[in-house]
């Protein structure tokens, strides 16, 4: 039923029974009737009460019966707001969830994006930095934390000064680039206050694009001891007759000094490359010039000693083995 007809019927009703009420209380006057032993005109006036409360009765009985809307508004809405809270209640957690489930997409979008530029950047050999690449290797021993602190200050910001020049090589003025964390830098601290001689290598924790603008890396901390020493063969390979040619002689020195190499970090070493005395190769090939080519074993020996971050430098020994 629409609205107005609505209303039209109610005031048809309203006046239908107004008018029957009018009618019943003027002949129960007339008739001189009697309701609960009350005067005539008292009952009368009751009768047009009842009648008045039998007409908003009957038109709230007739809007409840059509109108779905207030049948729930009057005998429902209680439930419903009970509901609604509860569902407040609910909403709002998953609303935090939605927004945090919203950030991870755009971090991950955002990561994406990046390791898509790298990739780029690493097929065009665009890195300056790679990703655990050394910034700074530095000794340090103290057993005062005021002056640990000091000197892991000075070494911080000369790997930060190393780092501006290579990422931003354009900028004459200094910028911190250089981003560690505190707690990583407290333990570095901790470690070198309990005595003895360290060494501080910070690494860069990613590959690092020109012009970036910070460079995450972390510091890694280890004992400072002696890896070789003056006069130790590092390492040892059978050299025969068929090596003797120039290509095969070129591979087998190399061959030596990489195997010298991984032995030296095996032991703790810090650097990335074996030094050999300028003259040991025309020394070689002239001892081989001057003798018989008979097997031998070519041997990798230190000149010096050489602690954890310091160049590790051999020379070559010929040596005969006993037969």
């Amino acid at each position: 039923m629409s609205g107005w007809l609505f209303i039209i019927f109610l005031l048809l009703l309203g006046g239908l029974i107004s008018t029957l009420g009018d009618l019943l209380g003027s002949k129960i006057g007339k008739a001189r009737f009697s309701i609960l032993k009350l005067r005539p005109k008292k009952t009368a006036i009751l009768i047009t009460i009842l009648t008045g409360s039998l007409i908003s009765a009957s038109s709230l009985f007739l809007m409840i019966l059509v109108n779905r809307q207030l049948r729930v508004g009057l005998f429902r809405l209680g439930d419903l707001q009970k509901k609604l809270q509860e569902s407040k209640q609910v909403l709002i957690p998953l609303e935090k969830e939605r927004e945090k489930l919203e950030n991870k997409i755009k971090a991950k979008e955002t990561e994406f994006k990046q390791l898509e530029r790298n990739i780029i950047a690493l097929r065009s050999g665009k890195f300056v930095i790679r990703s655990g690449q050394s910034l700074i290797i530095s000794e340090i021993s103290s057993s005062n934390l005021e002056d640990i602190k000091s000197k892991i200050e000075k070494i911080i910001i000369n790997a930060n000064r190393y780092t501006h020049k290579i990422v931003k090589p354009k900028n004459k003025e200094v910028i911190n680039l250089l981003l560690l964390r505190k707690n990583h830098i407290e333990e570095m601290q901790n470690t070198i206050l309990k005595g003895g001689n360290w060494v501080i290598n910070i690494k860069s924790v990613r590959n690092v694009l020109t012009g970036e603008n910070f460079v995450y890396a972390f510091p890694e901390i280890t004992e400072n001891k002696i890896i070789v020493r003056k006069g130790e063969k590092i390492t040892k390979i059978d050299f025969k007759q068929e090596d003797f040619n120039k290509k095969d002689f070129g591979d087998k020195v190399n061959f030596l000094l990489s195997s010298s190499l991984a032995e030296i970090k095996r032991r703790g070493s810090l650097v990335n490359e074996i030094k050999l005395r300028g003259d040991s190769i025309k020394e070689l090939r002239d001892f081989l010039n001057k003798n018989d080519k008979t097997n031998f074993e070519l041997e990798a020996v230190s000149l010096f000693n050489s602690k954890t971050a310091q160049p590790v430098i051999v020379e070559l020994n010929v040596n005969y083995p006993e037969s």
